[in-house]
């Protein structure tokens, strides 16, 4: 009985010990994941469920599943070799290379940031009635805010977004319990269809919702925030520090998958089984959520769960722009400088787009900056997927045979729908 006792005791010690360990490297996969939810996923989850119900909630799995597995070989890179992917792309390429991914990371960010402008000011619309071209000029005051926290340093701007998720969680919980979906669509929906190869609308939002679930800036963000977590510089140190940063990469992936999913449930339960089959703008969504679901609470809730996304997707886009510009050309901006640079970047586009055209024009937009993004991925996991490959590079932590070949296979995957999209784009 003693001995039942002294290793249950020790059982618990051990427990305790582990998770312990496994919080000390919680955070990075926080910081990526509000990357994975952002404004940009809204506008294409919600015209892909308003349009073709829950077909589309395949891509959403498998764009997950490859945000995983390249979140994984990110947190590889940076624990092996000490570098991030931009710093490892400015060590083993020539500069004219260089120079060309860090336009295209750049193009990218860009384009991250005009989702975030957009979808904050539509928000703001929502909720406080403030006109959409004011929204967005008041967007750029969030440089005060971000050079506030990042002040504070990396672990405050973990819980902070980590408490915005929380909040998006339960908005998006209400909505799924009111909604009531059909389960069994819902399951079937998780399953690929040719449909989706065959029907070009149906691909262009696939595409777009890739591009807006798997960010390129992303896999330079988590190669270089992993390496800021405190191990032991020993191969069993990097083994566990890969360990514990993959479980905590995943899990968020995981909560990202669950608010992706749910956007497109929300649309389709509730628009499609209708018969509103076009429902292509967030502020459509916002008007006609409170109706059908007979809740005045419905439309609220959802934007609040809108604001909070454009909030939290605003922490990460300097420090990404960072460490790229850092990276790649070894340039260094103050903070605030560098922010102020890309967000009128945003804003300028975003509020021509706002004067002339209005709310579709800016929904366009949203939608566009989505595919943009998935056109750019290509340029960030080939060269993921080669230095994690080499063991010139990586040492033991080289990717294995099997590793490799789905890496190969991902990047493939990811290159043949650009070329697809770029295909129907232009022709």
């Amino acid at each position: 009985m003693m001995s039942f006792s002294r290793a249950l005791r020790t059982k618990q010690q051990n427990t305790k010990k582990d998770l312990k360990s496994f919080l000390r490297f919680v955070g990075p996969g926080l910081m990526v994941a509000v990357g994975y939810m952002d404004p940009g996923n809204w506008a294409t989850d919600i015209e892909g469920g308003s349009r073709f119900g829950y077909t589309l909630l395949s891509v959403i799995l498998l764009s997950n599943l490859f945000a995983m597995f390249l979140q994984h070989l990110c947190i590889k890179l940076g624990i092996a070799t000490g570098r991030d992917l931009a710093q490892s792309c400015r060590a083993y390429y020539s500069k004219p290379v260089n120079f060309v991914l860090w336009i295209l990371c750049e193009i990218a960010i860009t384009a991250c940031d005009l989702a975030e402008v957009i979808g904050s000011a539509i928000a703001l619309n929502l909720l406080f009635g403030i006109p959409l071209t004011w929204g967005i000029a008041i967007t750029a005051l969030d440089v005060l805010l971000i050079l506030m926290l990042q002040s504070k340093g990396f672990r405050t701007l973990e819980i902070i977004i980590g408490g915005l998720i929380g909040i998006i969680l339960m908005c998006f919980g209400y909505e799924i319990i009111l909604s009531s979906p059909d389960i069994r669509e819902v399951v079937n929906g998780f399953v690929p269809t040719p449909e989706l190869y065959r029907n070009p609308s149906m691909l262009y939002i696939g595409i777009g919702i890739l591009g807006a679930t798997v960010m390129p800036h992303n896999l330079y963000l988590h190669s270089h925030v992993v390496m800021h977590k405190p191990y032991e510089k020993t191969p069993a140190g990097k083994r566990q520090a890969i360990k514990l940063l993959t479980w905590d990469s995943n899990l968020s992936l995981v909560l990202a998958f669950v608010i992706n999913a749910s956007i497109l449930i929300v649309a389709a339960a509730n628009f499609h089984k209708n018969g509103y089959h076009n429902v292509a703008e967030i502020q459509d969504a916002y008007k006609l959520l409170t109706p059908l679901l007979g809740s005045e609470w419905a439309s609220i809730i959802f934007g609040v769960a809108l604001l909070a996304s454009g909030l939290n997707s605003t922490l990460t886009g300097t420090l990404a722009g960072q460490i790229v510009m850092e990276g790649f050309m070894h340039i260094r901006l103050k903070p605030w400088l560098r922010r102020l640079i890309t967000r009128l970047i945003a804003i300028v586009p975003a509020f021509i787009i706002a004067v002339v055209y209005g709310d579709s024009g800016t929904n366009e937009l949203l939608i566009l900056s989505q595919v943009i993004l998935s056109m750019q991925l290509s340029f960030a996991v080939i060269p993921l997927v080669i230095f994690t490959s080499k063991k010139s590079i990586m040492g033991n932590f080289a990717n294995s045979l099997g590793k490799k070949s789905i890496a190969v296979l991902v990047a493939v995957i990811i290159l043949l729908l650009n070329v697809i999209l770029l295909y129907q784009t232009l022709f």
